[in-house]
């Protein structure tokens, strides 16, 4: 499975297939356009999804700090028989896994799916902080 970096430290991965089908064939899937941004609150993942019903979605957060997310997008709309002159619009299944760097909370992450954009709030991890304290003998 390669992988292309995203950012300095945030990386998609781009396998080639998706898991067989429920027919045991195997299918070929698209990446959706996908934005990684950092905030002061923690990392912001958007994922440009037209088209397609929430029911249609997984979001899966995987061993370590990997984020997967898939889904189909059908094509509903188009002509019995048709010749494209133009096509531009993937269909079918999709698929694209972000491997997030360190110091982010998955298990606390929020999703919203509004206007064909699904967007994750990954929140930063919470800090351990060392309570210095004093004992009675001035240590």
């Amino acid at each position: 499975m390669a992988t292309s970096k995203l950012s300095a430290s945030v990386f998609v991965s781009q396998a080639s297939v998706v898991s067989g089908a429920a027919d045991g064939h195997v299918r070929p899937h698209w990446e959706p356009n996908t934005d990684v941004y950092v905030t002061e609150h923690g990392l912001v993942i958007k994922v440009e999804l037209a088209g397609l019903r929430s029911e249609h979605l997984q979001i899966i957060v995987e061993e370590g700090n990997r984020l997967r997310i898939r889904g189909e997008r059908p094509d509903s709309c188009r002509a019995p028989k048709c010749n494209f002159l133009v096509m531009n619009i993937n269909y079918g299944p999709f698929e694209s896994i972000l491997e997030l760097p360190p110091g982010y909370d998955l298990s606390q992450a929020k999703a919203h799916y509004l206007n064909g954009f699904l967007r994750i709030d990954v929140p930063l991890a919470a800090r351990q902080t060392r309570k210095h304290t004093k004992s009675n003998n001035g240590t």
